[in-house]
């Protein structure tokens, strides 16, 4: 057997996330199946492995960083996991790589990794049930993190963690509800309360007690008995804690099965439901999985017993705890099943609304929402009509999906039919966010456009992942996002899938690519040495210039570019660019090259100041 963690580190913590990633990835399709609280829309597994493996990207994180230091060189820009190893078990972790669980030497501090843990989590967080496993994480982090001189490394500290996990979570979620996720936290707090010795067999104790409130949600819950299932949120995090015992014990927790309730074995025989309630119906009559519970629901806020807001709201949101407060009421006047969650000036919102405009524009009062997602049910979800009423929405023939560097773009390639993932300047999307993506693109056939040569591991993991599900993906290796709208710009749903494929590929082929951005910091480069706050004008990725204005290193490298030929380029303008930079190189395309078009778009908040494309 592996060595095991004997107390709460680093190490210790870098393990659970991986633990939890796996249990979360074979149980996902599971939870979503029996996902019918507040919401019948079939994600709450996948939107906790999501936030999952945000939390172990940015705990691996801390492990990268803290491996180069001690190596006495920087860890490279963007290089935020695990190179080179391979999957876990076949689940992805962030950027297509996996989870290590091994345990390095004189690694990263306690504080640190816990820190990283919930924030990856917050900023990842998906749906009702990842945003409150998100506040779950955080409250734990708050107690291992503390600076005291009490010890937080054993068994004491993980039942104080597990309480103030159970504890803040409540607190985040407006209209708590029993028969939930909050119910199962706060149940495995309780048990673990009671536990003598060490962390492996607290967690122990915290596992079985959630594992016993779960199989008593469904007489807590209206909905829940009426379809014969356990609340779903609960269920993943049921699977969270079994993997906190595997962590400090090297064994998963066996099997044992929680009863289905009787007379709820065959939800759509009486009902007449299809759809989600059908898979809702196999799942409580088959198997579940590796710990063999039935059913779930996503959050802790009250359900509609028919209709319901029609928009789902997330957004990240920089704001005082006092703007947060007002925020709250706000929103709570708007709609349901609202959870916000963070602190230190950082907060995760979610809440369900008929208008969504309303409810961002109380985020803008607040303080700055940014990362905004809105999710409008409709014909999609079962809230705004019931799910036994909900039709089936028929498949598109094809579809593409694009990962896309700024919200600027992400309007551009949606305008043209293109379902977009927004890549964050450091945060690139995970393979899972890809795969969900392809989902939500709801098509037989999908193309998929990386535009980031960093993300072809990924963007390769995740289409893998798509066709085990029966989805005909082509990925084209975009590394930029003006290749893709290269790509984009000649695809033609109506011709062969080949034929289409090969056309956008030879498009993208044919754009050389380049941008300009500011130098972070001193470092070589292949055309010398840059400074901290030099302009840089990289090509195909390589630094090809190095100036102190943006708009001379723009032209320069737009030079460079067009002096091997050219019939149109594309400028892609970053929110810091300055005002006049798109006038000035349309000018001087117009002046110095013949019959050689320009066309200019507003990127956003990309990261890069300029993309320039050249066809």
């Amino acid at each position: 057997m592996p060595q095991v963690p004997q107390r709460l580190d680093a190490s210790a913590v870098r393990a659970w996330c991986g633990f939890a990633l796996r249990a979360l990835g074979r149980a996902r399709e599971e939870i979503d199946a029996i996902n019918v609280y507040p919401v019948a829309d079939g994600d709450t597994g996948t939107n906790l492995y999501l936030t999952v493996e945000s939390a172990t990207a940015a705990v691996e994180a801390v492990f990268a960083g803290h491996a180069a230091l001690a190596g006495g060189k920087e860890a490279p820009d963007g290089q935020e996991a695990f190179d080179g190893r391979e999957a876990l078990d076949g689940h992805e972790a962030v950027a297509g790589q996996a989870v290590s669980l091994g345990r390095a030497p004189e690694g990263p501090a306690l504080a640190d990794a816990v820190h990283a843990m919930a924030h990856g989590a917050l900023i990842g967080a998906r749906g009702n049930s990842g945003t409150i496993l998100a506040q779950l994480l955080r409250g734990m982090a708050q107690v291992l993190a503390a600076d005291s001189d009490a010890t937080h490394t054993d068994g004491q500290g993980l039942r104080l963690a597990l309480r103030r996990a159970a504890d803040s979570a409540r607190q985040a979620v407006v209209h708590p509800v029993e028969g939930t996720v909050l119910t199962v936290a706060s149940a495995a707090a309780d048990a673990a309360s009671g536990a003598e010795g060490d962390c492996g067999a607290v967690a122990r104790a915290a596992y079985e007690g959630a594992r016993a409130a779960l199989a008593a949600t469904p007489g807590q819950l209206a909905v829940l008995e009426r379809a014969g299932v356990v609340d779903a949120g609960g269920r993943g995090l049921v699977a969270v804690l079994g993997a906190l015992v595997e962590t400090f014990t090297g064994e998963a927790p066996a099997a044992a099965a929680v009863p289905v309730l009787a007379g709820h074995a065959r939800v759509g025989a009486d009902s007449g439901a299809t759809g989600l309630h059908a898979r809702v119906d196999a799942a409580v009559t088959e198997p579940l999985g590796e710990l063999g519970e039935v059913g779930e629901c996503a959050d802790g806020t009250p359900a509609p017993e028919e209709g319901g807001p029609a928009f789902e709201v997330i957004y990240l949101l920089e704001a005082e705890d006092a703007a947060v407060a007002r925020l709250r009421d706000r929103l709570d006047a708007l709609g349901d099943s609202l959870v916000v969650v963070g602190g230190d000036g950082l907060w995760n919102v979610h809440v369900h609304v008929d208008d969504a405009g309303a409810a961002v524009e109380a985020g803008v009062e607040a303080g700055r929402p940014y990362r905004i997602r809105i999710t409008h049910f409709g014909l999609d979800d079962a809230h705004t009509t019931g799910a036994g009423s909900r039709p089936v929405r028929e498949r598109v023939e094809r579809a593409v999906v694009a990962v896309v560097p700024g919200e600027g773009l992400a309007g551009l390639y949606a305008e043209a039919g293109a379902t977009t993932v927004l890549a964050r300047p450091g945060e690139p999307p995970a393979s899972g966010e890809l795969v969900e993506a392809v989902r939500r693109a709801h098509a037989r056939e999908v193309v998929l456009l990386p535009n980031d040569a960093e993300l072809r591991h990924t963007a390769a993991a995740a289409a893998e992942q798509a066709r085990t599900e029966g989805v005909r993906v082509a990925l084209i290796p975009t590394r930029s996002a003006v290749q893709g709208i290269a790509a984009l710009a000649v695809h033609e749903p109506g011709r062969r899938f080949d034929e289409d494929v090969v056309a956008m590929t030879s498009a993208a082929g044919a754009t050389r690519y380049a941008e300009v951005e500011v130098a972070e910091r001193q470092s070589w480069t292949m055309a010398g040495i840059c400074q901290a706050g030099d302009i840089l004008g990289l090509i195909e990725g390589d630094v090809a210039v190095i100036g102190s204005d943006v708009t001379a290193t723009a032209e320069a490298v737009l030079n460079r570019m067009l002096a091997a030929g050219g019939e149109m380029v594309t400028l892609v303008l970053g929110d810091e660019a300055p005002d006049t930079i798109a006038a000035h190189l349309e000018s001087r395309v117009r002046e110095s090259y013949l019959a050689v078009d320009t066309v200019v778009y507003r990127g956003g908040r990309q990261g890069a100041l300029l993309l320039i494309g050249v066809e």
